[in-house]
């Protein structure tokens, strides 16, 4: 087989450009300091450092998410704060206003304080974190979960919001609390009945707010403890209201101030001196009751100046103050709560970053290039084209011409 000069010119030449394209090639990877730009460099590393790139994403997602519910969580943290402060300085006036002392005046003053812990405890409630999420909306539903209603059928706080809490997850946290169990799931009373003034009573019968003697023995019905006057002796009589039917053992009754009456399952304390006909109602709590309207009920207590003022004015001070330490509880259970996840989102960011940062590594390995290897090859390259430029132009000056003649 005869090969012509021509061609094996060319085949030197495809073999100069070729070193030469590797060249500039390798001079590519050490500016960019990857060894792999392309998927046709390295298909194995390409897909791993694919897969890298993915998991960073996501994580750095998480990351985002975690900071805004962290942000979150803060603000309510500290709102749940204040909401406290305010509950405690409630509480101051409420003891305040169980002084017998105060005047009609003094009892205004003191109601139109509470009256104002109450707005910024509702402003509180609505309180929305810097990008205009409610904080306590539960799921969602209202951009204003608390609304002050007024009207003939019902009054008071009505919450627009969604019940319920999101459930934290593996790498998030929640965004809002749940408001209506902070604050409009307060128990009633005692938590299993209320003892309540007849609104027609002159005299000064009062009760504590009771307790469950016996659970198993609750009725779950309504009744009413009613005084008369006999022989210049004041008694008592309990009559069940459900079934019209006086109480065994707890018909004409002589009263003494401090004695127990115990009834049912259910045992509370009379105090005061009560007049003929006054009536004192035990009803089954029926629903929860909130802090809002705990407050409200105090400041119609103080604004009260019917009959029977000062004895109607301490046994609502007395349920309100229960109501109120229950309502307390709620805020610093839920506080307690934000701060748990405070902690935990300082521990999943840790985490993320962790992981964050392997990853990364496990990209760089795939990727990325080693200057001390590819500056020595860049050199070893660039030293064999010179030579191999060398050599062609050597090469290329022999022709048989050059010996004739």
């Amino acid at each position: 087989m005869r090969v012509a000069t021509a061609n094996s010119y060319d085949q030197t030449i495809a073999h100069l450009m070729q070193r030469q394209t590797e060249l500039v090639a390798q001079q590519e990877r050490i500016s960019s300091g990857k060894r792999v730009q392309r998927a046709s460099d390295d298909p194995v590393a390409a897909v791993l450092a694919e897969t890298a790139q993915n998991r960073i994403a996501r994580v750095q997602a998480d990351l985002r998410a975690l900071e805004a519910s962290r942000t979150s969580l803060a603000q309510a943290e500290s709102a749940l704060g204040e909401s406290g402060d305010l509950i405690q300085q409630a509480r101051e006036l409420m003891l305040s206003a169980g002084n017998p002392t105060l005047g009609e005046r003094a009892r205004a003053d003191l109601a139109l304080s509470l009256s104002g812990l109450r707005e910024q405890m509702l402003a509180l409630a609505n309180r929305q974190d810097s990008a205009g999420r409610t904080l306590f909306g539960g799921l969602g539903g209202s951009s204003t979960p608390f609304v002050e209603v007024f009207g003939p059928s019902a009054s008071g706080v009505r919450f627009d919001g969604l019940p319920g809490q999101a459930a934290a997850g593996k790498h998030s946290l929640p965004q809002a609390l749940d408001g209506q169990a902070i604050w409009m799931r307060l128990p009633q009373g005692n938590g299993s009945f209320t003892i309540s003034q007849a609104a027609g009573n002159s005299g000064g019968a009062r009760t504590d707010i009771g307790r469950v003697s016996n659970p198993s023995a609750l009725s779950g019905q309504h009744y009413s403890l009613s005084f008369a006057e006999v022989g210049g002796v004041m008694q008592y009589s309990v009559r069940n209201t459900s079934t019209a039917s006086p109480v065994a053992g707890q018909t004409d009754m002589p009263f003494r101030a401090g004695s127990t009456v115990e009834f049912d399952g259910m045992a509370f304390q009379l105090h005061g001196n009560p007049a003929a006909g006054d009536r004192i109602e035990i009803a089954p709590v029926g629903g929860p009751t909130d802090i809002f309207q705990v407050l409200q009920n105090t400041m119609d207590a103080l604004r009260y100046t019917g009959p029977a003022q000062g004895a109607r004015l301490s046994h609502e001070l007395a349920r309100a103050l229960t109501e109120l330490d229950a309502g307390l509880d709620r805020v610093l259970q839920a506080r307690s709560q934000a701060g748990d996840w405070l902690n935990r989102a300082d521990s999943l960011q840790a985490l993320l970053s962790d992981r964050s940062v392997a990853h990364q590594t496990e990209q760089a390995r795939l990727e990325d290039l080693d200057m001390v290897q590819g500056i020595s090859d860049f050199q070893r390259q660039q030293i064999g084209l010179d030579a191999a430029l060398k050599s062609y132009a050597q090469v290329q000056r022999l022709s048989l011409f050059q010996h004739i003649g």
